[in-house]
């Protein structure tokens, strides 16, 4: 064969498995992935090879096979159709795996257990959804693709916060969380457990902090549009997790190869702090109840000077918070192994504390020049209290006003600019931009979904870079999604709001930049639906309706504008209240929308069928969301 036609042959079969190894709906991206020509059939009798101390992964993966698959597996040594390996390889690093699947079976090799654990993530990804279910399932044919894979993460910390303060979430519910997080390779669990909403945490030292600040009266509807309950009303929602509820979930986590980060939000945020013991407030004498959802700050300045009604921050000139913190604190480092304990710092109203005669004097005997050095004292005083329980700390990047030393680190939320000053003063950083990774916010058509704060569709999150330029990458420890629960009441909506946009956050943490691809990666969470659908996830599929847009013409009039997030929608409108199908106008190009318009009602269809919920908005948020003439 001459040379020239050779080379032709094999360039054609690069461009055969580089195509087919794209077809695969890997979750987050592989580093490395060539798939190969043939199929792998789970025999009848699956044999199992792994060193004992890879025990509690070959335990969990016979589990699953044995119930799923109703397949008989047993621990051999012998020609095994799984085999694990523990190798030493440089290039996989502490979390990276190869993953072979071949006519031999499945082959995982990795340089530790967690490696191991997480290319059976892979492998659960390459068999039919039907391994997520939990029940018996006798007519899946449980082939997987010949695959060679080689991966390994971008960044260490691949994080998830959960607020459980706002709303209540049980054990089982943090649990079930964990094990969404695991599926994509997640190894950072944020647990946000004190706010103003309730003190989730049993510490034994000051018991008050349960029996009264976790709990609050009912109230059901929209966050901050609800009445202030009286005094003497029934304190009977809310909840706590005791020291044994901790440990059984961080040794949980720790199953899943997920550390996680206790969360305990001060100076502010301490409304339930202040309820339970009122003299660590300024205002010691107030009658202080945890709050019900209703309104008592104003955000006007929060990227500057937000106010509270009342003192829901803690005193920073009492000496006695200081000691009460270090009792929390010594529990709290007890029962995390984690190297960081998360202080808060966010969102610290101080009007109160200008207007205390003992912090006035306090500045005078420390030489604090304003509020943001006051709040600069008081975090490197707990600081020192973490430090000297073998942690460090860890808080938003409100704790850069004011100056911040030793080796805390900054987790950045408003935007980008707080990590990138952390970074320029030697800081680790956490990137967790509410502009890109806030999955409370709404992610869709708002009419739709509901206002909370904003909207953030899954392509903005999945276009986020976490290094930003000029920064010493070495100093960017990860990424990280938050989701807070003002507006979520239950599991099933955290999920709801998590997902899809957690499959965002967990490829742009795990995978290689160059080797992400927006219509790549909606093709396979696409795929990725009936794989949640099979584990009872409940998520949202957002990414089906249109991102409607509105302008105005040189005339004054309204333009509709429609675009799809992701490509191969056909969308449908009507403006005459009539509700819409595939019969109805196609968006094209932008259309007027007369003034007697009621609403504009629209509806998204692929390859004839509907697949985007039915939208009807209104017209005044047409009207609200003009932006410029054209």
């Amino acid at each position: 064969m001459k040379p020239i036609k050779l080379l032709l042959i094999l360039v054609g079969l690069s461009a055969a498995f580089i195509t087919k190894a794209q077809n695969l709906s890997i979750i987050p991206e592989p580093y490395q992935m060539t798939k190969g020509s043939g199929n792998y059939t789970l025999p009848k009798t699956i044999a199992i090879n792994a060193p004992s101390s890879a025990n509690a992964i070959s335990d969990l993966m016979a589990g699953k096979l044995r119930t799923t698959t109703g397949r008989v597996v047993y621990f051999t040594k012998n020609k095994p159709s799984i085999d694990l390996q523990v190798v030493n390889d440089a290039n996989l690093g502490s979390e990276g795996y190869s993953l072979d699947i071949n006519e031999k079976g499945i082959q995982i090799k990795a340089n530790g257990n967690a490696g191991l654990f997480y290319g059976w993530q892979t492998v659960m990804q390459l068999l039919p959804a039907a391994i997520y279910t939990n029940a018996l399932q006798v007519n899946t044919n449980w082939t997987l693709p010949y695959v060679s894979i080689i991966d390994k993460p971008r960044f260490g910390w691949r994080g998830m916060m959960l607020d459980v303060s706002r709303h209540f979430f049980s054990k089982a519910d943090v649990m079930t969380f964990i094990d969404d997080m695991a599926r994509y390779k997640f190894n950072r669990f944020h647990w946000h457990l004190t706010d103003d909403q309730g003190w989730r945490i049993e510490i034994k030292a000051l018991p008050r902090l349960t029996t009264v600040g976790a709990w609050r009266p009912e109230r059901k509807g929209k966050w901050a549009n609800i009445t202030a309950p009286a005094n003497d009303e029934p304190k009977t929602y809310g909840g706590f997790y005791t020291q044994e509820d901790i440990k059984e979930v961080v040794a949980y986590a720790k199953s899943k190869f997920i550390e996680v980060i206790p969360e305990i939000d001060i100076p502010g945020h301490s409304l339930a702090f202040n309820t339970a013991y009122p003299n660590m407030s300024t205002m010691p004498n107030y009658p202080f109840q945890v709050n019900a959802g209703n309104e008592f700050m104003d955000w006007d300045g929060l990227n500057g000077h937000v106010t509270a009604q009342f003192d829901n921050s803690l005193d920073p000139s009492n000496e006695e918070v200081y000691n009460n913190l270090d009792k929390i604190f010594t529990e709290v480092a007890a029962l995390f192994p984690f190297e960081y304990i998360h202080t808060g710092g966010d969102e610290n109203a101080k009007n109160n504390w200008e207007k205390s005669a003992n912090v006035q004097a306090l500045m005078k005997k420390e030489g604090l020049k304003n509020q943001n050095e006051v709040q600069s004292y008081f975090v490197r005083r707990v600081q020192k209290i973490v430090n000297n329980k073998g942690k460090k700390l860890m808080g938003w990047d409100e704790i850069l006003e004011g100056g911040l030393s030793g080796d805390a680190a900054v987790m950045s939320w408003r935007g980008v600019k707080g990590g990138i000053e952390a970074a320029k003063q030697n800081h680790k950083v956490v990137m967790s931009p509410n502009d890109y990774n806030y999955t409370d916010f709404y992610q869709g058509e708002i009419t739709a979904e509901g206002k909370v704060y904003r909207g953030l569709r899954m392509k903005t999150t999945y276009s986020y870079e976490p290094i930003p330029e000029g920064i010493d990458p070495s100093l960017v420890l990860g990424n990280q999604a938050n989701l807070w629960s003002e507006q979520i009441f239950d599991m099933r909506y955290a999920q709801y709001m998590t997902w899809p946009r957690g499959m965002a956050v967990a490829e742009t943490s795990w995978s290689p930049k160059e080797k992400k691809d927006w219509k790549r990666f909606t093709n396979k969470v696409e795929k990725h639906f009936e794989k949640l659908d099979a584990a009872g996830v409940r998520y949202a599929k957002s990414i089906y309706d249109p991102i409607v847009t509105t302008q105005q013409n040189t005339k004054g009039e309204l333009m509709g504008m429609m675009e799809g997030e992701i490509e191969g929608l056909d969308i449908y409108y009507t403006l005459n209240d009539q509700m819409p199908d595939n019969y109805s106008s196609k968006y094209t190009a932008p259309f007027l929308i007369p003034e007697d318009v009621f609403s504009l009602r629209v509806i998204s269809y692929r390859d004839g069928k509907p697949i985007g919920k039915y939208l009807n908005i209104p017209m005044e948020s047409l009207k609200k969301r003009a932006t410029k003439v054209l």
